[in-house]
């Protein structure tokens, strides 16, 4: 049987497969369609400093290949989570990992410090998609001053595994990954979705209330899988791939181009059970291919 387990800095997983934050609740909502406690990991739903509503309906729309999202981070707060949600997710016995978001440095902390006194919490998935309200709505995580600045004011209040997840939205994904390593970042997750939009010719409106919002799905893989390489070429923590991983093969690619695990979306909605398949093609694959650890895969696309 070959070896599943990886490392992530401190975390040690199970496996490579772990769960993307929006798409799989807080774990319980699976509990009875798999084992949650069987995968790598589970990201939890991003949580902020304070209550948020999200956006206006609709806020969701299927696309050809994929989805759009605009939920806009829905969550009852960082205290509301500490008080009701983190008691249950003390039954899982694998890694668990809450994904932080706010809209100011100062929020950000505010939730990092709270989630550094959990110890059921083993990592924090840092979100830099979110706009930056003190800058005019600009993304956090699309300029290097501003990655620098979130990245380096969590890692001053957290002292667990601190990943950070980056916005495909950029001129150069590259120098944006170097900029959060510099900054202290433990490992980094990519990609998180694209902008895009959809229409409704016969209403002549958008179908979002937002007009535009996150493109996630197989749409995305291409992209996804360049950017997962073209980072795993120039820092030196390890990478997480995501985007439109719907079967083994698409997580075995990803961890070829460079990622050392990944995480399913998407795919959740379609099949719930989309993790555990995953988990089981990969261990087929090492099986077939007599390779007996999955750390063999990271990095091994030949040229």
């Amino acid at each position: 049987m070959a070896n599943l387990e990886v490392n992530i800095h401190k975390l040690k997983l199970k496996n490579p497969v772990l769960t993307a934050s929006g798409t799989f609740g807080y774990g319980e909502e699976f509990d009875d369609f798999i084992d949650v406690s069987s995968l790598g990991g589970i990201i939890v739903k991003a949580t902020t400093s304070k209550h948020r509503e999200g956006n206006a309906y609709p806020r969701m729309a299927e696309t050809a290949m994929g989805m759009l999202n605009a939920v806009g981070l829905q969550n009852k707060g960082v205290d509301y989570f500490v008080e009701h949600i983190y008691p249950k997710l003390l039954k899982y016995n694998n890694c668990v990992i809450a994904n932080v978001s706010d809209s100011t440095v100062e929020g950000y902390v505010e939730v990092a410090e709270k989630l550094n006194k959990l110890d059921h919490i083993h990592a924090i998935e840092l979100n830099i998609s979110c706009p930056n309200v003190k800058e005019g709505g600009m993304a956090f995580g699309t300029s290097c001053p501003s990655a620098i600045a979130v990245t380096r004011a969590v890692r001053d209040v957290y002292d667990k595994t601190l990943i950070v997840k980056l916005s495909p939205n950029v001129t150069s994904i590259s120098e944006i990954a170097l900029a959060v390593e510099g900054a202290g970042a433990d490992a980094i997750s990519l990609i998180n979705t694209l902008l895009g939009m959809a229409i409704d010719a016969e209403k002549r409106r958008p179908v979002l209330s937002t007009v535009t919002g996150g493109l996630s799905g197989p749409a995305i893989k291409p992209v996804a899988l360049r950017m997962v390489w073209q980072v795993s070429k120039v820092v030196k923590i390890p990478l997480i791939g995501i985007g439109g991983i719907t079967t083994a093969a698409d997580a075995i690619e990803f961890m070829l181009a460079g990622a050392s695990a990944i995480q399913v979306g998407t795919a959740n909605f379609i099949d719930p059970q989309a993790t555990v398949k995953i988990m089981a093609g990969i261990e087929d694959y090492l099986n077939r291919h007599g390779i007996s650890d999955v750390k063999e895969l990271t990095g091994g696309l030949m040229l």
